[in-house]
């Protein structure tokens, strides 16, 4: 086996860590982050956007309704499985490389869906943008818990997760002006300056080096069987259930079943090769720390309640409480304005506070906003209707900040780049799950209580079908409270003193 290139990543040629923070100075951490900050909300930005050209898209393309879910379903697929590829990227590359990497295939991606002139290619293109934002979004926890300070990791989380939540606030409104005004295509293009932007940055302050500080390790191995198992049971698992909406239940069974049997088999996989020595996709040691392992239940419950209410809360307003569209969004615009200032105000006492603590809070305010939710009735104030709304994104405001940096703080550094990654990954891959859940059980109840969302007009019955609906995501916060209690680790203080 070829040894690592055995550099000097401290020189200025080598632009490593402790060279631009000779030339930059105690600030250059911060600048570190908003740096690779301008490339996640690209990435992020770039998952959402492209919602509100589905109507146009599958038009052009004469699409149908599965057809459609595939534009979405194809890029979380990619972002999902990609996650799982960021600590062996980071090795084998280095920040620099990995993350450059990594904007290029979103840039290309952006500029391949723009022009497409079939509907693969604009499949081929999400794939390509949610692999590129699946290897790029752990990395900024790595560096906040690299980079920073016990005492400044929250403060650190606060500042990046402001930042972040602009995108889904603020990319579906600039998109629909740019579907109105310059066709579906555009919203491709819409990352291109982002992406342009982030290389800058990245040339002039993301080192070169690997997580560990050093040189990057050419020789490096990715887990090729570890992957394909993890992509196939994810296939597995998302197609499974997209099949439970429909009649095809045998089919969907079957592919339920093989999730779970690549589930069985990976970790079997991750097992023997870390028994042999090789380097893991998912390294299994991260689990025997009880916090991180509760941390990753509370991760992907909370991925499976925000995304899912993500999905759910539009079609509520516009097919229950039959709200125009422009005011979905005059709706939405101040609970992400509360989201930001309270990821603002929580990130400042991460380090007093214990990590289980803003959890639990957070989790019982979006549980307390599912099931208020019922509670308001047709033709009811928008205020009532904005107040529990807001209620939740400000549960979500008490979590972000605290529970990745809580879940790995007690990690050893070795251990963060694939922590950062695996949590990232059963987040994600709980959103997914979440999406296809609530679509479920809302068909499910609806057809129950006799209606269809095909009739125009709602209903007493789509109501209650909808509060059903609630109610199920409230329970899921209830499940990940029980998780979330165990989270408690070591005193404030002696985290502090780190």
């Amino acid at each position: 086996m070829q040894s690592p290139i055995q550099e000097n990543p401290d020189t200025p040629e080598a632009g490593g860590i402790a060279a631009l923070r000779q030339r930059y100075g105690e600030r250059y951490r911060w600048i570190l982050l908003g740096s690779v900050m301008v490339g996640t909300m690209a990435s992020i930005m770039s998952s959402t956007i492209v919602n509100v050209a589905i109507p146009d898209m599958s038009r052009h393309f004469a699409l149908g309704q599965e057809s459609a879910q595939w534009v979405s379903s194809g890029f979380m697929v990619a972002s999902t499985v990609g996650m799982l590829t960021t600590p062996w990227m980071l090795a084998r590359f280095g920040y620099r490389r990995t993350y450059v990497m990594t904007m290029l295939l979103l840039m290309a991606g952006g500029i391949a869906g723009g022009v497409a002139s079939e509907f693969w290619l604009i499949l081929a293109a999400r794939v390509a943008e949610g692999l590129s934002a699946g290897i790029v979004q752990p990395i900024p926890a790595i560096i906040m818990l690299r980079a920073f300070e016990p005492h400044e990791q929250g403060r650190a989380s606060s500042l990046f997760g402001m930042g972040v939540v602009l995108a889904p606030a603020i990319g579906p409104s600039i998109g629909g002006l740019l579907v109105d005004w310059f066709g579906w295509r555009s919203i491709f293009f819409m990352v291109v300056p982002f992406c342009i932007a982030s290389l800058y940055l990245a040339f002039r302050f993301v080192p070169v080096t690997s997580p560990g500080g050093g040189a990057a390790q050419r020789d490096a191995q990715l887990d090729w069987p570890g992957l394909a198992l993890g992509a196939a049971g994810t296939l597995c698992l998302l197609n499974g259930l997209i099949q439970l909406r429909g009649t095809s239940h045998g089919s969907a069974v079957a592919l339920l079943a093989g999730a779970a049997a690549a589930v069985v088999a990976f970790i079997a996989w991750q097992k023997r090769r870390q028994a042999r020595g090789g380097s893991a996709l998912m390294n299994l040691k991260l689990f025997t720390h009880r916090t991180y392992a509760m941390g990753t239940i509370v991760s992907f419950i909370y991925g499976t309640a925000l995304f899912g209410s993500t999905y759910l809360l539009p079609i509520y307003m516009l097919l229950a409480l039959e709200l125009p569209a422009a005011h979905v969004g005059t709706i939405m615009l101040p609970s992400g304005i509360a989201l930001a200032l309270t990821i603002g105000a929580v990130g400042r006492i991460t380090h007093r506070v214990p990590t289980h603590v803003l959890v639990s809070v957070g989790l019982a305010m979006l549980g307390a906003s599912f099931v208020l939710m019922p509670t308001v009735p047709l033709q009811a104030p928008l205020v009532l209707l904005v107040t529990w709304v807001t209620l939740g994104r400000v549960g979500f405001g008490f979590i972000l900040p605290s529970l990745n940096i809580g879940s790995m703080r007690t990690l050893d550094k070795t251990l963060i780049p694939h922590g950062a990654s695996a949590i990232n990954f059963l987040r994600m891959l709980g959103g997914a799950t979440g999406v296809s859940l609530c679509a479920i059980v809302l068909e499910w109840r609806i057809a129950a209580h006799g209606d269809s969302l095909a009739n125009p007009a709602t209903s007493a019955a789509r109501l209650a079908a909808f509060d059903e609906s609630f109610w199920m995501l409230a329970g899921l916060c209830g499940l990940a409270l029980l998780a979330a209690w165990q989270l408690k680790d070591r005193s404030p203080a002696a985290r502090s003193a780190q």
